[in-house]
């Protein structure tokens, strides 16, 4: 009976120990996400399973899932950091001035229609009344610029809201990924 209590309670020791590393890990570290709705289309899809990276230092073009109003998270493309300057001219994106490419658009069907524009023209100072991303902000955009509810609409974001930057699509399993500028 004595062998029998020593290795149930080893056995109880290391589950707990199990139990706080994963809880650890999911608070400070990475945790998963399920992608909700259509605003990062061709990117990610409604439903598909991410994994975010809570340490990940965040930089232009990353993806960021971040908590929005009413307990709400939402995941878009980071296109400003604090200081930057943005406008869109023709479909096509300046930071500061210079034009940047955005390659995970050029899978999207609409974005090579000639018809309209996949972005519409603007300017953070039209947007926001501010010529610069403040400090402490972001300004994000979804790749399915049709319809994507993001810093157009929202203005900015605040990076204490911000969970982390996703690291990799997991599921399905058929498109698993850690590689976001195109599908």
């Amino acid at each position: 009976m004595n062998n029998f209590k020593k290795e149930m309670l080893e056995w109880l020791t290391a589950l707990v120990i199990g139990i706080v590393l994963v809880m650890f890990v999911r608070m400070f570290i990475m945790t998963n996400y399920e992608v909700v709705g259509h605003s990062m289309m061709p990117t990610l899809h409604d439903q598909d399973k991410v994994v975010v990276n809570k340490l990940s230092k965040i930089n232009h073009m990353d993806i960021v899932i971040f908590h929005g109003d009413e307990r709400e998270d939402y995941v878009k493309r980071v296109i400003g950091l604090p200081g930057d300057m943005i406008r869109y001219e023709n479909d096509e994106l300046f930071i500061n001035d210079e034009k940047v490419d955005e390659p995970y658009l050029q899978s999207f069907s609409a974005y090579d229609n000639p018809e309209e524009n996949f972005t519409e023209d603007f300017n953070l100072d039209e947007l926001t009344g501010r010529k610069r991303v403040p400090p402490g902000k972001l300004f994000v955009l979804g790749d399915n610029r049709i319809s994507s509810m993001d810093s157009r609409y929202f203005h900015f974001v605040d990076t204490t809201e911000v969970v982390g930057e996703v690291q990799a699509r997991y599921w399905p399993l058929s498109q698993a990924t850690t590689q976001f500028y195109s599908e």
